[in-house]
């Protein structure tokens, strides 16, 4: 069994080492339309447990091979919150990790259960995904366990929220024709905003999927960043599928492109040409624009 994968490079948070906690099958209470790994039945706990003392080990033998790990990434094929000893786990990696970060990529299901919550305290950074905010786009895109409901999530994600001050992140990964539709977007947007994560990551397919779902172009992408409020702090995760070709804006559409939604250094690669990039360098020179750091990310915005 692979509990340790990588390390891998992550531009967000740097040299990241992960661990599986399900290695050796998926094991999820989500069976995702888009999901990388091959459909499974879904389930509500571990069948396949590895124990804290395996998961430590090997811990230890990568952070000794491995001497500039940036952040350790608790993940699983499947959703990790299942876990049933992920409180004892954390413990011991806290005690053992020195300055690393920890990192938890979670599917947000779970958030509701008071021990959940518990060993989600004890992470440096937390991220949840959050694909809907109906019980309908639940149910049809992230196929969710029986019993499971998005207004049990959204009420434990508030209750999270008010308790935890590091960094949380929400991750969105919109599908064509099911959860991009301008309904589900204001769903999504209402309960953000209530929310206040510390960042918002919006994507799409870039994996060959478990089912027959396509992906969306940066360009819709873009169009549904827009949507949402532009105190909500947006971030593009997806570049592929760029249809489009730079664009020529001008000093006004500019500042009010940004005005509606902040840009990374990212979007501007991608959004405008070289005379548009020579009016942003500009703007920043004479303090109209601004670079503020959202969770990692650099945004440019409006220098009030």
């Amino acid at each position: 069994m692979n509990i340790i994968f990588g390390p891998i490079n992550s531009r967000r948070f740097g040299k990241s080492l992960g661990i599986d906690l399900s290695p050796s099958k998926k094991q999820c209470n989500f069976d995702c339309l888009y999901c990388e790994l091959e459909p499974a039945k879904t389930v509500d706990r571990y069948i396949d447990i590895i124990s804290v003392d395996e998961i430590i080990d090997e811990v230890k033998k990568a952070l000794e091979t491995h001497k500039d790990i940036d952040v350790i990434t608790i993940t699983a094929n499947g959703e990790p919150t299942l876990y049933p000893y992920l409180y004892n786990l954390m413990v011991e990696i806290n005690r053992i990790k020195g300055d690393i970060k920890t990192l938890i990529l979670s599917n947000g299901s779970t958030i509701y259960e008071p021990k959940v919550q518990e060993a989600l305290m004890l992470f440096d950074s937390v991220k949840l995904s959050l694909d809907c905010a109906t019980n309908r786009c639940l149910k049809r895109l992230d196929r969710a366990y029986s019993g499971i409901s998005i207004e049990n999530i959204k009420e434990g994600m508030l209750n999270f929220r008010k308790r935890y001050l590091n960094p949380l992140i929400i991750e969105i990964l919109f599908v064509k024709n099911i959860n991009n539709k301008a309904d589900e977007i204001a769903s999504l947007n209402n309960f953000l905003i209530e929310l206040n994560p510390t960042r918002i990551d919006i994507g799409t397919i870039d994996r060959p999927p478990a089912y027959q779902v396509e992906p969306l172009s940066y360009e819709e992408l873009r169009d549904i960043s827009l949507q949402f409020s532009p105190e909500l702090p947006i971030y593009i995760a997806s570049r592929k599928k760029v249809m489009s070709k730079p664009s020529s804006y001008s000093k006004e559409e500019i500042i009010d492109t940004i005005k509606k939604r902040p840009l990374t250094q990212d979007d501007i690669s991608v959004l405008f040409d070289e005379k548009s990039k020579t009016i942003i360098k500009e703007l920043i020179d004479n303090a109209q624009l601004k670079i503020t750091n959202s969770s990692g990310y650099d945004f440019f915005v409006i220098n009030d």
